[in-house]
């Protein structure tokens, strides 16, 4: 069996696992300041503390084997976990840094990293390459915060600079609800890299029951619907599970999940040529989120070798989403990022089988 590692506890389970209590804010400093990846790397702990902490936990449960930059800063990663399996994340670069015409920084560069919380996917949904590799397990909680500490440490990325943390990566998160409970409230940890909830998105294709749990936790954690059609006959077709958890079960959840007044629910809606594109299909989305503060995210489909679905025209997509505005929806299309590198998810790895 594989050794836990200290990024699955929370503070206050260090305390209880590690004395004297002052070792446990160093070595919390080592973990989320300076990205330690190793005993050797916390010089101020002694060496007889550094190795009885060895003998029961590993520091980093996983390590970067591929990687692949794209033109315009996306960055993903191809991770490798201590039983071999591989998972990906990414790095996303969502505004460029602000100079002075004297080269004064105004504001830096905006960041969000792209987390998977599982190794393959339950969920099967046909228009992800993902779901073809299928399901081998669930990350643990340290597996799910090392990828950030990975990324940031990758990137050069001081712990107190700002972040945004998005769960939707490989795998459906609500699946894997308590290690991700759990990692959300370690990012929070003010002594460690203190990404409030509100910097943080849980992205699902829909588990209903899962939302309502998610929201009686009260991590104070954004959600966005993978909605991606408008009649449950299309989306079970693109998503299986919709047979479980139809559109109607879903849209009655959010409507229970606790919001920021200040705040609108993200419906993700992948536009593929043909099938969800149609202005008909733009009319039904309207009536069907007419009772939530919604906002809907529409997002190019990414094609990868094999699949049945096209990308849509820019014509359609700017239609759609015009449509959708004036008719009262606010409504944004997603900038297409990473288009030169494996954009679809999955695609690194099923690139890197070898691996």
């Amino acid at each position: 069996m594989s050794k836990p590692s200290l990024l699955d506890f929370t503070k206050k389970e260090l305390l209880t696992l590690i004395k004297p209590s002052f070792r446990v804010n160093q070595i919390f400093g080592w973990l989320y300041h300076r990205y330690a990846n190793s005993y050797d790397d916390m010089k101020n702990i002694p060496k007889a503390l550094r190795e009885e902490l060895a003998e029961k936990y590993i520091v980093n449960p996983l390590k970067i084997i591929n990687k692949e930059i794209s033109t315009d800063g996306t960055i993903k990663y191809l991770l490798e976990l201590q039983d071999g399996k591989t998972m990906e994340a990414v790095w996303l670069k969502m505004k460029d840094a602000i100079h002075t015409e004297d080269g004064e920084l105004v504001q830096e560069a905006r960041f969000t990293i792209c987390v998977s919380t599982q190794v393959g996917c339950k969920v099967g949904c046909s228009f992800c390459l993902t779901a073809k590799g299928g399901f081998t397990r669930d990350l643990t909680t340290g597996e799910i915060v090392a990828q950030v500490v990975a990324l940031k440490r990758d990137n050069e990325h001081k712990h107190n600079r700002m972040i945004n943390i998005v769960y939707m990566g490989m795998g459906e998160p609500l699946d894997n609800l308590d290690n991700l409970a759990k990692a959300i409230e370690i990012f929070k940890e003010e002594e460690g890299l203190c990404i409030s909830g509100k910097r943080q998105t849980v992205s699902t294709s829909g588990l209903s029951n899962k939302i309502d749990r998610l929201g009686e936790m009260g991590l104070g954690v954004h959600i966005a619907i993978s909605l991606h059609a408008v009649d449950d006959k299309l989306r079970t077709e693109l998503i299986p599970m919709n047979k479980a958890h139809n559109i109607a079960s879903i849209i009655d959840a959010v409507k229970r999940f606790p919001i920021d007044t200040r705040k609108r629910v993200m419906f993700e809606y992948l536009v593929i040529k043909d099938k969800n594109d149609d202005l008909a299909s733009a009319k039904k989305l309207v009536k069907l989120l007419s009772d939530i503060k919604a906002k809907v995210n529409l997002i190019y489909f990414n094609p990868y070798p094999g699949t049945p679905y096209e990308r849509p025209s820019k014509e359609s997509m700017v239609s759609f989403a015009d449509y959708l505005i004036n008719h009262g929806l606010l409504c944004t299309i997603r900038d297409s990022k990473g288009m030169d590198i494996s954009a679809a998810c999955g695609q690194l790895k099923e690139q890197n089988k070898g691996a």
